[in-house]
């Protein structure tokens, strides 16, 4: 449930860098700007992409070994939801390919970049629940469900701290 809180929250959060917004440098148009931005933005899902690919690759391989039978209920519902945040975490971090496609030379570029920035935002919070889960899993398997939920939880707090925390102080900083 707080992982689609936070989806929702990102498709309107003003919080949520808007790259539009940004001032195009000197002499630049708002064309070649929105074709900069995107270019950014695209390079940055690369980056993403191969790490939800080696997530997907390890969930989908895990159901094939002969220690998945040994899975509690408790277990599988992780390994379940692991697999099924990594899924959308796929489908929205590949999302601006289809949607680019769609839209190419319709005179709708600047939807499309401010879309595709909030797919990859909430397609990176999709990421990071599903890697969080499948720690869970992991620990707890390897640990016991108590040690497991609060590595898991600091693992929670690592991730956002880096990934939306520290950059969002940062941006704020800026703006001051």
């Amino acid at each position: 449930m707080a992982v689609a809180e936070t989806i929702a929250e990102v498709s309107t959060d003003e919080s949520v860098p808007d790259p539009v917004s940004a001032q195009p440098s000197s002499g630049e148009i708002h064309r070649a700007h929105l074709d900069r931005e995107y270019a950014e933005l695209l390079q940055e899902i690369r980056v993403a992409q191969t790490g939800v690919q080696m997530l997907m690759a390890f969930l989908l391989a895990m159901a094939f070994t002969p220690r998945f039978e040994a899975l509690g209920t408790f277990q599988r519902g992780l390994y379940l939801t692991a697999l099924l945040l990594a899924a959308g975490a796929t489908a929205m971090l590949i999302a601006p390919a289809p949607i680019h496609r769609l839209l190419l030379n319709r005179g709708l570029r600047e939807e499309l970049v401010k879309l595709a920035s909030r797919l990859a935002v909430a397609g990176l919070t999709l990421l990071m629940a599903s890697i969080v889960t499948a720690l869970l899993l992991i620990f707890d398997v390897v640990l016991g469900r108590g040690t497991a939920s609060v590595l898991a939880a600091l693992t929670l707090a690592w991730f956002a701290a880096w990934w939306y925390v520290f950059p969002m102080r940062s941006r704020s900083r800026a703006r001051r």
